[in-house]
Order: structure tokens, then sequence, then C-alpha cells
């Protein structure tokens, strides 16, 4: 060690005896403390202690309090972690769809109540929510007029299968502009009508048939969402509308040339303008006149009645071949009076149906093939039974009927020889009639004709019985 002999306290000692002093170390952060005596024999003893300061000591302790600190941090989390987690346990396991099910704490159990009372609404509301959109799509997807719903900018948010089919739209058609699946002005001119809050409607012609189109808006309050597009088919409407105009004019025209004669010999009798050996022609005109207008009445109603398929008509077991044995009698005398030879051939054939329309079918045959035949013709009736069928067939030696012409002889007052008919006094109603009948019976038509040689036409019944308007034949 180094002398101490300079040290204050060593000095002091020497000079009195004893000495003490006292020295601070910044870099230890201690202070120590020295006394220093002076011995008998003059030696000097020379104590010292060192004196941490606070700061010292709370550094000295730092490391075993933060050890301490450390170690009940780390526990109180691990405690807190598994005493947290076994009282939240219960929370996590509550079932929302079922929060009654189950232990909970009795403090939670207002709050669970309120949860599966909110939880069954919203059940029971979910549920009238699917049921009605199932009863949408099932109502939609089975309507036979084709739906488009739009957005606001015209994009397509649902499309049934009919519209789909129609516009021949792709699967992944949602979202698309309704403009792209048809580009047709007056789709677009609904549509965008629609879109502004106007609805409109119109016609277009798609895949060969006439269509209605009519956009209506989609209003959310006041605000427009979108339009909706229905498609109608008018295609048969306009062709009843049509056949409508046509039967009426084609009724007066009808009408009015015999109503013209009638009033036309009447006049004359009544200004006394008719010799007397005359006046019997002149009735008898008259009287023709009159007959063929209450035929022509009778025909339309006729018509009438199968047009609402033959309601309160009963149906019968019946001799085919007996109803044309009466129909021919009843022809005779017209048959005479145009030299015309009537003929029947079969056997007898039941069959179940309405007497009075399968009458009526071989009754306006057998009078077609009278007027529309040549002097000293023929006329043919023959009933036969097939395998599976019942076959009339009426045949003539007539004037025949042009191809062009097969086709539409069963419409109502088409005359192949319009000026031939109207000397026969037909009404050209009888070949409509026997269509109607026929459909109601189920039974098929079959026309064969040669020009200038003459006409066959058959009626092919079904060989069981039949039924129609729900009831048994």
């Amino acid at each position: 060690m180094e002398n101490h002999m300079q040290r204050e306290e060593v000095k002091e000692a020497v000079l009195t005896g004893y000495g003490e002093s006292r020295r601070y170390s910044a870099t230890l952060t201690e202070r120590s403390l020295y006394a220093a005596k002076r011995l008998s024999g003059g030696a000097i003893v020379r104590l010292s202690i060192s004196q941490r300061s606070i700061l010292a000591l709370w550094l000295g302790m730092g490391q075993p309090v933060s050890a301490v600190f450390a170690a009940a941090v780390i526990l109180s989390v691990v405690l807190a972690i598994r005493l947290s987690g076994r009282i939240v346990e219960p929370l996590d396991e509550i079932d929302l769809d079922a929060p009654l099910s189950g232990e909970q704490y009795e403090e939670l159990m207002p709050f669970l109540r309120r949860i599966d009372s909110q939880q069954q609404r919203l059940l029971r509301q979910k549920a009238q929510l699917e049921q009605r959109e199932n009863e949408l799509h099932t109502i939609i997807g089975s309507m036979k007029e084709g739906m488009i719903l739009a957005d606001r900018e015209g994009r397509i948010l649902s499309i049934n299968h009919a519209a789909r089919k129609l516009l021949d739209a792709p699967q992944d058609c949602i979202g698309l502009s309704v403009l792209s699946l048809c580009r047709a002005l007056v789709l677009r001119e609904m549509t965008e009508k629609a879109l502004s809050g106007e609805a409109g409607g119109g016609i277009i012609g798609l895949q060969g048939e006439r269509y209605q189109i009519n956009a209506s808006p989609v209003l959310s309050g006041d605000q427009i969402k979108g339009a909706a597009v229905f498609f109608f088919n008018v295609t048969e409407k306009e062709k009843e509308e049509q056949l409508r105009r046509e039967f009426t004019a084609n009724v007066s025209h009808e009408l009015k040339t015999p109503l013209h004669a009638v009033c036309g010999y009447a006049e004359l009798l009544k200004n006394d303008m008719v010799r007397a050996e005359d006046r019997t022609m002149f009735a008898a005109r008259i009287y023709e006149e009159a007959q063929r207008m209450v035929r022509l009445v009778e025909d339309i109603i006729n018509l009438s009645h199968l047009d609402e398929g033959a309601k309160g008509m009963a149906y019968e077991s019946v001799d085919l071949y007996e109803l044309a044995h009466r129909a021919i009698r009843s022809l005779e005398a017209e048959a005479a009076a145009s030299h015309i030879t009537l003929e029947l051939t079969g056997e007898p054939t039941p069959l179940t149906g309405i007497p009075p329309l399968l009458y009526s079918i071989i009754y306006n045959l057998c009078d077609n093939g009278i007027r529309y035949n040549h002097k000293n013709g023929t006329v043919t009736v023959r009933i036969q039974k097939g395998e599976d069928a019942i076959l009339l067939s009426v045949q003539d030696s007539g004037i025949g009927i042009a191809p062009e012409h097969r086709e539409r002889i069963f419409e109502r007052f088409y005359r192949v020889d319009k000026s031939h008919s109207r000397e026969t006094g037909g009404t050209g109603l009888g070949l409509s009639i026997v269509k109607h009948a026929a459909m109601i019976h189920h039974a098929a038509i079959e026309v064969g004709s040669v020009p200038g040689h003459g006409t066959v036409i058959t009626v092919r019944f079904p060989g069981c019985p039949v039924e129609a308007s729900g009831q048994k034949r």
C-alpha cells in the first residue's frame, strides 16, 4: 500500500493523538469514514469503513426486487389467464341459437333471455322471408309470361325461365344490361320510360310471334329503384281478334244479300208492282231467302255452342250407321232435286259420343257433297271399323278441291267457289261445324280430293271410349 502519512486523519493523530476524516467517491457512489489514533509507543492505528448512499442501496436492491417483481408479474398473468378463462368459459360456450341451453351465470339470465327472444324473432322472420322468396321464385318460374327485373342502371337483377327462353339469354345474364339481350327499339323505349318513372307498353315481334311489352317503374317511397318488364304473348289474341273481325264482316255480308233480296221482293209486292201470276214466284223467292238466313243464324248459334265445348250436351252410346241412315233420309229430297244419288255402306257401329254433333258431322259432309257435285253425281257414306279407330268417310263425285284450298276449307265462311256456293244456298259454316264437332270427340279429319273428280273426307274416331269436359263417354 502507499504511504498514508499524508492523510488528513493521520496528520491530526500525530499532532493531537486522534484524528478523523470523511471522503466521498462519486465513481463508487459511497462515503468512506476514517479514524486514526497514536499509541504510546508512537505507532498510529488507522481504521476505515465504507458507507453506501441511498441511491447505491436502491441500485443494490434493484436486481432482487426486479426478479421478485418479474416473478410476481408472471405468476399474476398465469393466474389471471387461468382465472379469466374459468370465468369466461361459460360465456364462450353460449349457443346463440339456443342461449338458454346449458348452465349459465344467474346474473346473465335476463340478458340471455333477451337474446333468445330476439333469436326466435329473427328465425321467424327468416323463415317468413325464405317462404316468400320461395313462393316468389315458384310463381315467377312457373309464369308463362316473361319477366325481367332491372336496377336503376338497367342491369338485370332477376329473369324468369320464360323470358330467358324468349330472349335466348345466357345462364349468366344477371348483371347484364336488358338491352344487351334484345335491341328492339320498343323494348329500349319502354325500359327507359319505366326507369324515368313512367309506365308504358308496346308490341314487339319475337321468334315469329307477337308479344305485348309492359314496363313499370319499381318504387321505394318516392325513389325509383328499377324497372319490371313483362312479356305477354298476344299472337293468339290478335288472331282471334282478326277472326272476330272477319267473322263479323262475313256475317254482315252473308246476311246483307238475302235481306236485300227479301226487301226488294217485299217492296215490289207492297207497291203492287208484281203481276198476279208472278206473286207466287216472288213469295217463293222471299221464302227461300228467309230460309237461307234462318240456316245461317242456326249455324252461327251451333258454332257458338261448339266454341264453348258443347256444354250441357250428354254423351250417349249411339249407332253411327243408324245416324248416317237418318242423315241420308233427311237429305233425299235435296239430293233428288240436284239429281244426286246417296249411298250408305257399312255395318252397325256403336260409338259413345254426343248424338246431335255426330249427326251434324254426317249431315254437313253429305250436304256439301250434294251442293258441290255434278248433275247425276253420287255421294257415298261409308262406316268402317278399324283396328284402333272407327272411320266415317263421305265421298262425292263433284268439283273437287284444289290443293291450295284444302288447308282453309274448314275456316268459317271460306268458299272455294263463292258464286257456286251462293247459288246452292250454302252458308259457308258447314265444314267449320264438322271441324269443331270432330275436335270435341277427339277425332281426326283427313281430306283427299282430285279437282274435277270429287272429294273424300274421312273422320277418324278413337276406337276406345272418349272423355271430354270431365264426363265419362
